[in-house]
């Protein structure tokens, strides 16, 4: 039996469709916490290679929360043998409910050894997921680093996170460069950045620092301050600047030395401490990541309070690299050294993974540029070579270099830049001429 639309009747129909479609699912609904653990994420607060922390959020109602953990192995008998280790809980008052997040650091591993783990309150569980410590030598090393996220991250950010993982999906550890979020109050955000890598982030150890979004808006006559839901969901080395705990720190992986900096504040102080953590660094490579670049790739964004503070330090201890974020566009330099951008033994990266989009502000200390364009850094250190990629939301290659590790003497860096033009703007079309 056919049935045959009038006009009138389909129009009928549409108008009913209107009148009965649904509205979003509120933020309180959506972001709910249950006595099911949810915001899962893997971190380091100690040694890679000996040392595990994980971190979630349940309902208030879970006041006892716990982990387990085994050595994996290829079939299910795993489970008998996993020992418990008890939580820490602390509260947290958010714009949309009250939560208890809870935090476990496992020690005692053995490096280079893969083990799964759960974590909930005894009767609810997450699914055992899996991560693998480190090695306590040198060793190859493969990481990504990810500018800022910030906006439409559950929509439009997600996308390229499942990318960069499809790309390297045994990446050592993922560095976030500052603004994961925009609004550093508004819990929905940080649900939506939870949301958005899923799995990834119980699985691969994340390492963020504090951009300037992760600081509340500024109360007159009272100072900024870190967003209170920073300390809870992740947990983060203390060995940095005491007033500054799990923002400002630093680790050792396999013959690399990460320094994390909070270029948001006491940037003086900063400095003093990373000369003195530099002057005293056995490892081979040394990587730094903050928020705020020393050269801007956007106009009118130059912090050259930071710069000045930094750059020496970078420039006296010969860093091989530093990544960043903030000016919502890309720019990477080639080997550069002292305030104005000059030759120098550093390279450079300013990057953006989320889209938000700024001008970019074209500088001869850029080597490759990039301007509306989503990117996801992979880097690979083997010995005395560091390769570089920058790869674009749909997995593209954009950008590429390679340092090489020369004794006595500055790395050498080779370009790698793909044959391919660079992604930018069109010109703003001139102003039409008025009538005489």
């Amino acid at each position: 039996m056919r049935i045959r639309l009038t006009l009138g009747s389909a129009f009928l129909l549409l108008v009913l469709f209107a009148a009965t479609k649904t509205n979003p699912m509120p933020d309180a609904e959506r972001h709910r916490p249950t006595a099911m653990p949810d915001r899962v994420v893997l971190t380091w607060a100690g040694d890679p290679a000996t040392t595990q922390a994980v971190t979630w959020r349940t309902s208030a109602t879970v006041d006892s929360a716990v982990a387990e953990i085994a050595i994996d192995e290829d079939g299910p008998a795993f489970v008998k043998k996993a020992r418990s280790i008890a939580a820490v809980t602390g509260k947290l008052k958010s714009d949309l409910s009250e939560a208890h997040y809870h935090s476990v650091q496992f020690t005692g591993l053995t490096p280079g050894t893969q083990y799964v783990y759960r974590v909930g309150d005894g009767a609810n569980w997450s699914e055992w997921n899996q991560f693998r410590t480190t090695l306590d030598k040198p060793a190859p090393l493969t990481f990504l680093y990810l500018g800022d996220a910030q906006n439409d991250i559950w929509s439009l950010w997600s996308r390229l996170a499942r990318t960069a993982w499809a790309d390297v999906p045994k990446a050592d550890f993922v560095i976030h460069a500052g603004d994961l979020v925009n609004r550093s109050t508004k819990d929905a955000e940080w649900g939506e950045w939870h949301q958005a890598a899923g799995w990834i982030n119980r699985s691969r150890v994340s390492m963020p620092v504090p951009g300037n979004h992760e600081y509340n808006a500024p109360v007159a006559g009272a100072p900024r301050e870190l967003t209170a839901h920073w300390r809870p969901q992740f947990t983060l080395p203390q060995n940095g600047i005491a007033d500054l705990p799990e923002s400002c720190f630093w680790y050792d992986v396999q013959g690399v030395r990460f320094v994390m900096l909070n270029s948001n504040t006491r940037q003086a102080e900063q400095a003093a401490w990373l000369d003195s953590l530099l002057s005293k660094n056995p490892q081979r490579w040394t990587v730094l990541t903050f928020h705020h670049p020393v050269f801007s790739a956007a106009a009118n964004r130059d912090s050259k309070e930071w710069r000045e503070a930094i750059q020496p330090v970078i420039d006296k201890h010969s860093v091989d690299l530093v990544l960043t974020g903030h000016d919502h566009t890309y720019a990477r330099s080639n080997l550069t050294s002292g305030l104005s951008g000059q030759s120098g033994k550093t390279v450079y990266v300013v990057s953006v993974s989320g889209p938000k989009m700024y001008n970019l502000d074209r500088e001869p200390w850029m080597a490759r540029a990039a301007e509306d364009t989503q990117l996801y850094q992979v880097i690979r250190i083997d010995g005395d070579r560091l390769r570089y990629e920058s790869r674009t939301a749909r997995g593209l290659l954009y950008d590429a270099f390679e340092l090489k590790k020369r004794k006595g003497k500055a790395n050498e860096l080779v370009n790698r830049i793909p044959p391919t033009p660079e992604n930018r703007r069109s010109p703003a079309p001139p102003a039409a001429k008025k009538a005489a």
